[in-house]
C-alpha cells in the first residue's frame, strides 16, 4: 500500500522536516537490510511525505556505512515516485560559492567499497544511466528555487564528484578534480542516483555549497565555524525549497521515463532466474516478470 509518493532524503544538518504534520514513524525492513533510521511519514499539506535522514538521526554513519540499497528499496516499499535528496557539498569553482545551491545534471564516480547495484547473485541487468537526474524533477527544483529563495544564487547543471571519504580530499586531488572540469564534491549522492534509477524512482539532488573544499587560496582562512555556520543556513534554504518544490509537484503524475528504467535492462534469461532473486527484487521488477 502506498504510504507516500514523495521521499526526502536530508543529508548533513538536514535531520528532520519541522514543516511536517501529523507524524509518525515507520520501521522498514528490505532484502538489503535495515535503513539508515526508522522513515518520519508526515503529512506537507495535503502531501503525504517519507523523510530519511542519511546519515541517522545523530549522524552515526559515516558515508561509506550508508545503507544505500536499503534506503532507497524502503523508499519503493513505501510507493514513493520521487525522491529530493540535499546533501552538503565542496565546490569546485569560483563562482559557486558557499550558500550557493547547485542542481547537478552529473555525477562522477570516486567511490571504492560501496554497492551501487541491486542486481547480482542471480540476476543480471544494465540500466541507462547516461543522464542519471531526472530532468522533469530538477525542472521543478530550479523553478521554485528562483521563486521561493530570494537572494539565494542558484545553478542548474554542473558535475557532482562523488569521492569515498570520510576524509576531505587532498589538494593534489582537489586540483585534479578541478582540471578534470569537476563543478561540486560530495561523498553520498552517487549511489542513491544509481539505485534510484534501477527503483524506477525519479531523483534529483540539491547541493548545498559549504567551502571551498582544499584548492582555494583562501581555504586557510575558512574555519569550522564559518562551514557550520553556512551549513546551518543552507538547511533553511533547503527545507524552504522542498516544501515549495513539493507543493508544486504534489497532483502532478511524473510523465518522464525513469518509470521504465528497467524495461529492457534485464538480459538474465526469465527461466535462469531463480525464485530467491524474484523475491529479492520484487517490489522493483516484479511488473517485468509475471
Amino acid at each position: 500500500m502506498t504510504q507516500a509518493k514523495i521521499g526526502v532524503i536530508g543529508g548533513s544538518g538536514i535531520y528532520q522536516m519541522p514543516s511536517l504534520s501529523e507524524v509518525e514513524e515507520v520501521r522498514v525492513d528490505t532484502p538489503f537490510g535495515s535503513p539508515s533510521d526508522d522513515f518520519i511519514l508526515g503529512n506537507l499539506g495535503t502531501t503525504r511525505v517519507a523523510f530519511l535522514p542519511r546519515h541517522g538521526r545523530g549522524h552515526p554513519l559515516i558515508p561509506s556505512e550508508i545503507p544505500f540499497r536499503a534506503n532507497i528499496y524502503a523508499m519503493k516499499l513505501l510507493g514513493v515516485e520521487r525522491i529530493i535528496s540535499a546533501s552538503a557539498v565542496g565546490s569546485l569553482k569560483q563562482e559557486l560559492k558557499p550558500m550557493d545551491i547547485v542542481l547537478p545534471d552529473q555525477f562522477f564516480d570516486r567511490t571504492r567499497h560501496r554497492p551501487s547495484t541491486f542486481f547480482g547473485n542471480g540476476i543480471a541487468a544494465h540500466t541507462g544511466f547516461a543522464d542519471p537526474v531526472c530532468r522533469d524533477l530538477c525542472d521543478a527544483l530550479e523553478e521554485t528555487a528562483r521563486k521561493a529563495l530570494s537572494g539565494v544564487t542558484v545553478h542548474r547543471g554542473g558535475t557532482y564528484l562523488c569521492m569515498e571519504g570520510p576524509a576531505f580530499s587532498t589538494r593534489a586531488e582537489s586540483e585534479v578534480y578541478r582540471s578534470w572540469g569537476m563543478s561540486i564534491i560530495g561523498m553520498t549522492n552517487l549511489q542513491e542516483a544509481k539505485l534510484a534509477r534501477e527503483a524506477e524512482i525519479c531523483y534529483a539532488t540539491i547541493a548545498l555549497v559549504t567551502d571551498y573544499d582544499c584548492w582555494h587560496p583562501e581555504h586557510d582562512s575558512v574555519t569550522i565555524e564559518m562551514v557550520i555556520d553556512y551549513l546551518n543556513r543552507n538547511s533553511a534554504n533547503a527545507q524552504k525549497l522542498i516544501a515549495g518544490v513539493i507543493e508544486r509537484i504534489a497532483n502532478k503524475t511524473p510523465s518522464c521515463k525513469c518509470r521504465e528504467a528497467m524495461r529492457h535492462a534485464i538480459i538474465t534469461a526469465p527461466d535462469k532466474i531463480e525464485s530467491a532473486a524474484r523475491e529479492r527484487l520484487k517490489a522493483i521488477i516484479g511488473k517485468y516478470m509475471d
